[in-house]
């Protein structure tokens, strides 16, 4: 009999990790909270697969920056004033990766360009339709002390592999001429792509199941119990207490996103993952005039933080901001309007009377950067704490996840 694995969590990094197992013959059970996949921080998300987006935030400008922006409710930074110690924690560690920002920027960057013929892998193989635009990714820079930085970042991409290059605002306009601003300049990653977070896990987690994936769905795991020879997940109907069932299994995987750290804690393990809380609009491009004047390359626009992606013909993501504010999910109308009001600018004949409006909880480490390793107990893996950037390194740390088990788990 092969092997059974559990994993836990349904969105883009549990659906991977879930699907390559089964590929590499396990069987496999994927538990999520949410009736359906994708529920919750792979619902609505920027849409960029953008390895130029692998500079991690652990830098003093960066933090000074913050600074300035803690009384603008509009800020793309805020911070929640009233400590905890998560919180406090969380921010102590993220200043003691400052001295790792290169490396890790640069290590950030080669898993993202080794995620995706993973994640491109999968599509083909399924057949899955997810709005994917393969037109690159421009970065935008209104200023010179803004581009400079670029010019340092665009060295630390380059020896992790990535090709990009420089552009004036003359080539800005005509790679994407939607674009109604000027720019002092910008460099443009043609390999980048973007699509529907949402689509593609959904599509993943059918094929899973068709691969005989047994979805477990509305199930809240309370514990998680093993030994030397296999684990024991109790959980229950729904978000609410009720009737325990147990999961009996080989080996478990923790790719629970903001949940994970009270999985881990409960296991003796330290986890910590704050939940940074970003938002999107998806502007439905009604009519003949915003199809047009949405643009469909990808923006990134490093002094505002927001990013685009085209989803088909009748749909634009814009997405940005990072909150904390520990594990409220509110959408606030305030950090909202900023969205709509840089949509209007950039993109003046878009019709915004269709916005809808999202948040999610990014899973994020101190490091800004994911982890995949072992428990302190023996059968339990974590591969949890992607981050802004879970969509594009669930590819690459799925396959990561699999490699892991593999060496204490064999399929059969």
């Amino acid at each position: 009999m092969p092997h059974h694995i559990a994993v836990i969590g349904a969105g883009i990094t549990g659906v991977t990790t879930a699907y390559l197992l089964s590929q590499e013959g396990y069987q496999v059970s994927l538990i999520e909270q949410q009736r359906y996949p994708a529920m919750e921080t792979s619902f609505a998300n920027g849409g960029q697969l953008s390895a130029s987006n692998a500079e991690v935030w652990n830098r003093w400008p960066t933090v000074l920056k913050g600074l300035s922006w803690m009384l603008r409710n509009d800020a793309p930074l805020l911070v929640n004033p009233k400590p905890n110690w998560h919180k406090l924690s969380w921010m102590a560690e993220f200043f003691w990766n400052i001295r790792h920002y290169k490396a890790n920027t640069i290590a950030t960057a080669r898993l993202a360009i080794a995620a995706r013929e993973e994640l491109f892998a999968m599509a083909e193989r399924e057949n899955i339709d997810f709005d994917h635009e393969k037109r690159g990714i421009l970065h935008v820079y209104r200023n010179k002390d803004d581009y400079d930085h670029a010019c340092v970042v665009n060295n630390l991409l380059s020896q992790g592999g990535l090709d990009r290059r420089a552009v004036s605002d003359t080539e800005i306009r005509s790679i994407e001429p939607a674009l109604q601003e000027r720019f002092h300049g910008g460099f443009f990653t043609e390999s980048d792509s973007t699509g529907d977070i949402h689509k593609f896990t959904r599509g993943l987690a059918r094929a899973c199941e068709r691969h005989g994936v047994r979805l477990l769905s509305d199930r809240t795991v309370l514990t998680i119990d093993g030994d030397q020879t296999g684990v024991r997940l109790a959980t229950t109907a729904g978000p609410c207490p009720g009737p325990r069932d147990i999961v009996e299994a080989d080996g478990v995987v923790i790719c629970a996103g903001v949940a994970s750290r009270k999985l881990a804690r409960d296991l003796g393990d330290r986890l910590n993952i704050y939940p940074v809380k970003g938002y999107s609009i998806t502007v439905n491009l009604a009519d003949a005039v915003s199809r047009t004047a949405a643009p469909w390359v990808s923006i990134l626009d490093d002094d505002a933080k927001i990013v685009t992606s085209r989803l088909g013909p009748d749909r634009f993501r814009v997405a940005g901001t990072a909150e904390f504010n520990d594990f409220n999910r509110d959408i606030r109308d305030d950090r909202v309007r900023p969205l709509i009001a840089w949509t209007r600018r950039l993109f003046p004949d878009v019709d915004t009377d269709s916005v809808i409006p999202w948040s999610g909880l990014r899973p994020m480490m101190p490091t800004m950067m994911p982890t995949v390793r072992t428990s302190r107990r023996q059968r339990v893996f974590y591969n949890t704490g992607h981050g802004h950037l879970g969509w594009t390194l669930a590819g690459i740390t799925a396959r990561m996840t699999v490699d892991l088990i593999q060496q204490t788990i064999r399929p059969t």
